[in-house]
């Protein structure tokens, strides 16, 4: 990659500014200042849609009004530019209020599940891994075919996850509608809500970032989030339920929604993801 076509000219071209330095990450995102003193991040996407999908992702999330998210400053078919969002530390107010913010988020709902970011592509990213966006009307049956099932089925393939265990998968997705718990509408969803993709800023605030955003349902977020530890997780969580109250069960049905991430983490990592991954779905046909 030369200069002409890297980070810096990406920033200049798609903001129209000057650029006054840069700051590379080893596999990571480059900060480049602009000639007007504004720091920006540019990322280079996996291809054209995946850039497509983030940027249309940040801007749908920012719609809602309730989370903060990077301004989107422009993209092309490989680069991204975004603020830079300047890190503090995580306290516990900025936890309260973060939970109260993503019950708004989720409350400013989707046209259905599964539905994209107005302007994304239905072929999009969940992290490395492909992600389609394709609508459903009811969350169990859409869960299991366009959540579930197409990763079982890659690791299957690839030899990660063994039949018997694949088999324990199925069983949760023939008991989805029994499994799922009170109907929900569908919920703007961050869609890759791990604790590194929450920044918590200088500003004293939580900001998110990489979103594989899509409607769906509103515990999937949170199971999420759980999943990889949060800081102040207990007051994140009581700001949610303050904001918004989660329906009776939802802990019980926190490994239901696990189920989607720890697959596609089995798919992109394999190891212990897979052992997780039935580990989960035992403990949601338990719950």
């Amino acid at each position: 990659m030369t200069a002409e076509d890297g980070p810096g000219a990406a920033a200049a071209r798609l903001t129209g500014r000057r650029v006054a330095g840069e700051r590379r990450a080893a596999g990571g995102p480059t900060e480049v200042e602009l000639d007007d003193g504004r720091r920006v991040m540019v990322k280079r996407g996996e291809d054209a849609r995946a850039v497509l999908a983030e940027a249309a992702g940040l801007r749908w999330l920012a719609g809602a009004g309730a989370v903060r998210v990077p301004v989107v400053h422009g993209w092309d078919d490989r680069w991204l530019v975004s603020d830079l969002v300047a890190e503090g530390r995580p306290d516990p107010g900025a936890a309260t209020r973060f939970g109260r913010a993503l019950a708004a988020l989720h409350a400013s709902g989707a046209d259905a599940f599964g539905a994209a970011p107005p302007g994304g592509p239905a072929e999009a990213y969940i992290g490395a891994a492909p992600m389609r966006n394709v609508r459903g009307e009811r969350w169990p049956a859409w869960y299991a075919e366009h959540r579930v099932l197409p990763y079982l089925r890659r690791a299957v393939d690839e030899g990660v996850l063994r039949a018997a265990e694949a088999a324990v998968v199925e069983r949760v997705c023939e008991r989805l509608p029994e499994l799922a718990g009170p109907q929900e509408p569908p919920a703007r969803l961050h869609g890759d809500l791990w604790n590194g993709n929450v920044l918590w800023g200088a500003d004293g605030e939580a900001w998110l970032i990489d979103p594989a955003a899509h409607g769906g349902h509103r515990e999937t977020d949170l199971a999420m989030l759980q999943l990889f530890g949060c800081p102040y997780l207990d007051r994140v969580l009581a700001g949610y339920d303050e904001a918004a109250p989660l329906a009776d069960g939802w802990q019980g049905r926190v490994p239901l929604h696990q189920l989607f991430p720890l697959l596609v983490h089995t798919v992109l990592f394999g190891g212990g993801y897979a052992a997780q991954a039935v580990t989960a779905a035992r403990a949601a046909l338990a719950a």
